[in-house]
């Protein structure tokens, strides 16, 4: 393929490069641990949707994490997983495709560190002001801060990407495993001065509000547990606030490692893996973290799950087989 055709709407993809003895576990991998992502994240939404006790502000802001982890492994990892299987000259993406796919990436990004804010908010009035928490975190409030986070993370990505569409493009190689921002504005031969300075607010408005609202509420947290000698209030605390900063820094560290690899242009291959494992790891973990912390789901999943339900499920399936034998298999 010519690297110098202008507007050209093809465009290949450089991927990974995978050996024949490691393009199979790679993929195996990869795959299994999308399907568990999948699995994880819509059971764990469907699982606070249908169940009426997990009605809970807590946990319908954390749904926006599940959905936000889908979504942005769903349009990477299958793309991942197909160019795998193809030599590296046949890795062909059309330029709207490679677009949303870049949309989407810094969406999942974004999104992260918004969502972990407002949750970060709804953990400070809980520990904070435990008395007014009913009256503040209505179901009014949690569908407009929901709104806030979805809301102006698309607004700076769709002016991130709107820089980028504006130029004209006079290569066709992208040397990373998918599209992101960067990779579109490097195939440009303008002046691509514009973009680098938004990229860089962009990222550094980001970081300074997503740390700094996470400082300056456990910070208060950690006051209010210091000046309390209720040890409910202090094991509630830890309990909530650990999971949420352990998922924060899940996140922040993937996405540091990320952007350092990005300035080491000599390290291409160990950026290309960590950008995936941006996706996939907190993608994997949130929900195995979140799940095994919160004591509401813990019980609902153990009362799932009990022996004598299932049990009683296996019984009462049996009674309505014999009842109706040609509808159902016992």
């Amino acid at each position: 393929m010519e690297n110098y055709t202008f507007n050209s709407l093809t465009l290949q993809l450089e991927g990974l490069r995978v050996t024949k003895t490691n393009k199979y576990p790679i993929f195996i991998f990869l795959l299994f641990t999308y399907v568990f992502i999948l699995v994880a994240n819509i059971g764990i939404v469907m699982l606070i949707w249908t169940e009426r006790r997990l009605h809970q502000p807590m946990y319908l802001l954390f749904c926006n994490l599940s959905i936000n982890d889908v979504m942005g492994n769903s349009l990477l990892v299958p793309r991942v997983l197909a160019d795998i299987l193809v030599p590296p000259s046949e890795r062909l993406i059309h330029y709207y495709e490679c677009l949303m796919q870049a949309f989407i990436t810094h969406m999942f990004g974004t999104n992260a560190h918004t969502v972990l804010m407002i949750m970060a908010f709804d953990r400070y009035v809980a520990i904070c002001n435990p008395l007014r928490y009913a009256a503040i975190m209505t179901d009014k409030m949690v569908i407009k801060l929901t709104v806030s986070a979805w809301g102006v993370t698309f607004v700076l990505v769709a002016v991130l990407l709107s820089l980028t569409i504006r130029l004209n493009r006079c290569r066709t190689l992208i040397t990373n495993p998918y599209c992101d921002n960067p990779s579109l504005f490097k195939l440009s031969c303008d002046n691509v001065f514009i973009n680098n300075i938004y990229g860089l607010t962009f990222t550094v408005v980001l970081l300074i509000s997503s740390i700094g609202s996470i400082i300056l509420t456990y910070s208060k947290i950690t006051m209010a547990c210091l000046t309390s000698k209720s040890k409910s209030l202090n094991s509630k605390a830890w309990k909530t606030c650990s999971t949420h900063l352990c998922l924060y820094l899940i996140m922040l560290c993937s996405g540091m490692i990320l952007i350092t690899l990005h300035r080491f242009p000599e390290n291409r291959n160990y950026r290309k893996l960590c950008s995936i494992l941006f996706h996939i790891i907190p993608g994997s973990l949130n929900p195995i973290i979140y799940g095994v912390q919160s004591k509401e789901i813990r019980k609902f999943l153990s009362k799932l799950y009990d022996p004598k339900n299932l049990g009683l499920f296996i019984n009462t399936n049996n009674i309505i087989c014999e009842l109706r034998v040609p509808y159902c298999i016992p």
